[in-house]
């Protein structure tokens, strides 16, 4: 699918503008989802831009991560250490709905910008602070990425194999894109309390506790209760990790009888769901590893393809693994436009995730491109009423680029 970036007249968050300061990918990525959702943001940039746009292939500034995590944005360079590049900032704060930021606790407030200057500036302003550790603790003032969250989180550990082996870091950023949905979730949370009322209000949300968050519902279930616990259960999702075939991998997930008695029928050993050792959830829990030795060699005998049919034919949830090119032509991927292609002006023709999120039954709302550094400073600035002459001055004086 090929998109032009235009806005969608009725996207759920039209109308509503976004000045988004954050860096890297937590914050952008977060706001990247409202801009998907019809918000008009404007990114703030320093003088020598996001990091991000200096990460992986790049045309130039333009860098795959940073067009993926600021997809739809218009970007302005402010020199904010510089009293005339704050003062835009305010203006731009004025007429804002939302303030994003990931800087460290306290940092946006020496540049005069606390909570209580940007309640005199916007008393309805939706401020969204994310930041690795917390506003406060031992940690807060320390610098975070996402390896760092994966291994205070426990996340390093959860994912050792064998359970308790060398501890693993996932290898995307995992924490900072939870984060990212955590915080677009509850920016839009704010943003409906203030239509019922509330008026502004600060959000904080911080990478550590979306993380610890995150895992709660499996990779720490045997940490929740605690009065008169029950015994603890081997570690979950042991009996889902890929089975090999013959010319690649699959995964399978049977927590229903039926569809454990559909994996050993369609791979020929319909027996092995009666087994005692295999008959429940919580037995299959403890002996996964044996239900593995028994149906693994059937598996690394066949083709995927050929066993991808059999196990959907007996209702068995299955999926290959898919290598990264696979993905773009996924017959489902492909089915459901997940992808689309977008023209990123000089940068060429990029592929982009479509939105996620589907409203009205319609198709997914296609990305807005990736922006150069400052390439809208001046459109923004003449919509902020600076005329010529006065953007003239502000660029001279190296407040905005």
């Amino acid at each position: 699918m090929e998109a032009n970036g235009k806005a969608d007249p009725k996207a759920p968050l039209r109308g509503i503008r976004v000045v988004d300061l954050s860096t890297m990918l937590a914050g952008p990525l977060a706001v990247s989802m409202l801009a998907d959702q019809g918000a008009d943001v404007v990114k703030v940039e320093a003088p020598e831009g996001d990091t991000s746009r200096r990460i992986g292939p790049a045309k130039g500034d333009l860098s795959a991560m940073f067009i993926a995590a600021n997809r739809g944005k218009r970007c302005i360079t402010l020199d904010l250490k510089a009293e005339a590049g704050r003062e835009v900032l305010r203006t731009l704060l004025r007429g804002a709905d939302v303030l994003v930021d990931n800087m460290r606790p306290q940092a946006l407030a020496r540049l005069g910008f606390g909570r209580a200057a940007l309640e005199e500036l916007n008393p309805g302003l939706v401020h969204a602070s994310i930041t690795g550790f917390g506003p406060d603790g031992p940690y807060a003032e320390g610098r975070a990425y996402d390896a760092v969250i994966q291994a205070l989180s426990g996340m390093c550990s959860v994912h050792a194999q064998p359970a308790g082996g060398d501890p693993l870091l996932v290898t995307t950023t995992l924490c900072d894109k939870l984060t990212a949905l955590t915080a677009a979730q509850a920016i839009s949370a704010a943003l409906l309390a203030r239509e019922r009322g509330a008026g502004g209000q600060h959000v904080q949300v911080s990478m550590l506790d979306a993380a610890v968050a995150f895992q709660w519902p499996d990779a720490m279930y045997n940490h929740v209760f605690l009065d008169e616990a029950p015994p603890p259960a081997p570690e979950f999702g042991i009996s889902h990790r890929p089975w090999k075939t013959r010319d690649g991998a699959l995964t399978t997930n049977t927590p229903q009888r039926s569809e454990l008695v559909g994996l050993c029928t369609a791979l020929g050993r319909p027996e092995l769901a009666d087994d005692p050792r295999f008959s429940s959830v919580p037995a299959l829990q403890r002996h996964g590893q044996a239900l593995r030795e028994e149906l693994g060699p059937v598996l690394a005998d066949l083709d995927t393809d050929e066993a991808v049919r059999r196990l959907m034919a007996h209702g068995v949830p299955v999926g290959r693994v898919n290598g990264r090119a696979e993905v773009l032509r996924d017959p489902q991927v492909v089915h459901n436009a997940s992808l689309c292609i977008v023209a990123n002006g000089d940068a060429g023709r990029v592929r982009l995730p479509a939105g996620a999120a589907r409203f009205g039954g319609g198709a997914p709302q296609p990305p807005g491109p990736g922006a150069h550094r400052g390439q809208h400073t001046r459109e923004l600035l003449a919509e902020l009423g600076y005329g010529a002459a006065a953007i003239d001055a502000l660029a001279a004086a190296g407040a905005v680029r």
